[in-house]
């Protein structure tokens, strides 16, 4: 017998895979059961509710986000070497995670305040982050003085943007997107990345 965490993660991937594939308000509880070869009583004692459930899968890809953005953040200096690594692990995690950013960026706008709240509360956490390496950019003397709480909100923007497109279409592909994106976001704080 599955022990209650392997339970849980596994609800998780069968709902990830459905909420993706029918969308959320196309996915029924009984379905999840079934592909996640779990009982009805066992996805209630995990998620209290389908809503719930969704919330739990954007925490899931938030954190591993986070963990990413940190992981890369830590073997680099202080300055705008982090803000370029902290991009860097963003842009390839949607990357990576096609699925999970299609339920994070795509299925959870109009499905009502609770999960515009959640949306709004993770893009903010994000952009707060990448305000925290401009400043210490700025700290150091790397790029001048800018707004960072501005910046960080419009380089958010721009990525979603980018990354939404491509969670619809698959164009255009992640590393073209890296290599294009990161130069313009660097730019625009007149950090020229070809002399770092």
């Amino acid at each position: 017998m599955d022990n209650p965490q392997n339970t849980r993660e596994r609800i998780l991937d069968s709902a990830l895979n459905l909420f993706s594939r029918k969308g959320y308000h196309d996915t029924r509880m009984d379905e999840i059961v079934e592909e996640s070869e779990t009982s009805k009583g066992a996805i209630y004692f995990h998620f209290p509710s389908k809503e719930r459930l969704f919330l739990a899968l954007m925490d899931q890809f938030a954190s591993l986000l986070e963990r990413r953005i940190r992981e890369a953040i830590e073997q680099e200096d202080e300055g705008m070497q982090r803000v370029r690594a902290a991009l860097t692990a963003c842009l390839d995690t949607f990357g990576k995670y096609r699925l999970p950013a299609k339920i994070m960026l795509v299925q959870a706008v109009g499905l009502g305040a609770i999960f515009e709240k959640k949306r709004l509360e993770v893009n903010d956490h994000f952009a707060n982050l990448i305000r925290t390496y401009l400043d210490e950019a700025i700290k150091v003397g790397d790029i001048s003085p800018v707004d960072t709480e501005i910046v960080s909100h419009a380089w958010m923007g721009a990525i979603y943007s980018v990354v939404i497109r491509w969670v619809y279409t698959g164009e255009p592909e992640p590393e073209r997107i890296l290599s294009t994106l990161l130069p313009l976001l660097l730019r625009s704080v007149s950090y020229d990345d070809s002399i770092a």
